[in-house]
């Protein structure tokens, strides 16, 4: 098969295998490009394993030095006989594949991992290969969660709340500016996107591994969150999605309390905005990202998914560092992007901003270029109009 992209609205339905492979290769080659991680967790589980910065986690456990065991879990379609598989699971097939060839242990799991039997396959398998896990990273982005005990199907809406929101955007079909409006969130809303994206899942992977006694002492669970600049904050942190972290942020106060008796910790880490699968459908988010990321590319200052993790695990959780937090207790990746001087200029351009100056004042390409990675396309090296073989098995599931 020969596989181009096709992109419909904020998501491409391809995906390619050796793009995804290269994207991985690079990730690789950019952490063992850097001071080797001696120190970090030895065995890790990624929950939200296949993309964006759980992806980015089990690479950097496993390449960055320490050769970690890791165990992910995701949720990904295969291939079928005329579409090929989503990115993550080609993705996670050649995080195995290149695992497997430096002899180190990776096992992936592909399923829901808000159900019950999720986490018990996940608990017996750590119980039977590796002892215990000493980091836990929660990076799950989904739109949709089935509570495991009451079988209530929950989705998550991206809306303010109190008031309806009105500002400029961008339509990435067009690469126009327009006007969006969004409406209040309903109480119900607001009570089923805290359901799929607060911390309860966390907390209860949490009572899982410990009463199986899976969590080593001194081990650390990290969830990761975003809280962003003025310009976005109606929609995203003062908004539904913002209640979904409030109740994640308080989760990790409480679990970082009980994880005392073992010496652990319950971290959040605030993390840059980059572009991701679930961020290009958030309304205003792509127009911030993009007048964010020529600035900060500007400064030299810019980092993607990899220099993130790669910088969490060598400056704040190895073993032996100080875990440097803020007044709340987080872990703030996101430091270069609210400096001072990259914000007030963020705003500056935000308002200056129309269709004739759009590409002057805005990374609109690399937008375009970063997008398409996610999925496999465009990555230097790789011949596009070649025959490729859609139908790649992840080892580990076979």
């Amino acid at each position: 098969m020969i596989i181009h992209p096709k992109i419909r609205g904020f998501i491409c339905t391809t995906a390619h295998p050796v793009g995804c492979a290269k994207h991985i290769q690079d990730q690789i080659d950019y952490v063992k490009s850097q001071k080797p991680i001696i120190s970090a967790p030895k065995k890790v589980l990624v929950i939200g394993a296949s993309n964006g910065y759980g992806l980015s986690s089990r690479i950097v456990a496993a390449f960055a030095g320490s050769k970690a065991s890791t165990i992910g879990v995701s949720f990904e379609k295969e291939p079928e006989e005329k579409r090929t598989a989503t990115a993550g699971w080609y993705n996670t097939a050649a995080f195995e594949e290149k695992a497997k060839k430096e002899g180190l242990y990776a096992r992936s799991f592909n399923g829901d991992a808000f159900s019950d039997e999720m986490k018990e396959i996940v608990a017996k398998t750590i119980k039977n290969d590796l002892g215990q896990v000493d980091l836990v990273i929660y990076s799950l982005a989904s739109p949709r969660r089935q509570h495991p005990k009451t079988g209530q199907l929950a989705k998550s809406v991206l809306r303010p709340i109190g008031a309806p929101y009105t500002n400029k955007s961008i339509n990435m079909e067009t690469d126009k500016l327009e006007v969006v409006s969004l409406p209040p969130a309903t109480d119900e809303e607001i009570v089923q996107t805290v359901s799929v994206m607060g911390g309860e899942d966390w907390e209860v992977w949490i009572d899982v591994l410990e009463k199986e006694k899976l969590l080593s002492q001194g081990g650390k669970t990290v969830a990761y969150s975003y809280i962003g600049p003025e310009v976005t904050r109606a929609v995203y942190r003062n908004g539904t999605i913002g209640k979904a972290k409030d109740h994640l942020e308080a989760t990790a106060k409480k679990l970082d309390e009980r994880l005392k008796k073992i010496n652990g910790r319950a971290l959040i880490s605030v993390n840059k905005a980059l572009v991701t699968q679930s961020s290009s459908a958030i309304p205003f988010i792509p127009l911030y990202f993009i007048v964010l990321n020529k600035i900060m590319r500007e400064k030299g200052i810019d980092e993607d998914c990899i220099h993130q993790i790669y910088r969490l695990f060598s400056e704040r959780l190895s073993v032996g560092n100080e875990i440097i937090v803020d007044s709340s207790g987080f872990i703030r990746l996101d430091d270069l992007e609210m400096r001072e001087d990259v914000q007030v200029k963020v705003n500056e351009v935000w308002a200056k901003l129309n269709d004739d100056n759009l590409r002057q004042l805005t990374d609109l390409e690399g937008y375009h270029k970063d997008f398409l990675k996610l999925f496999g396309f465009g990555l230097d090296g790789v011949n596009y109009d070649v025959d490729v073989d859609p139908n790649l098995r992840i080892p580990s599931l076979v």
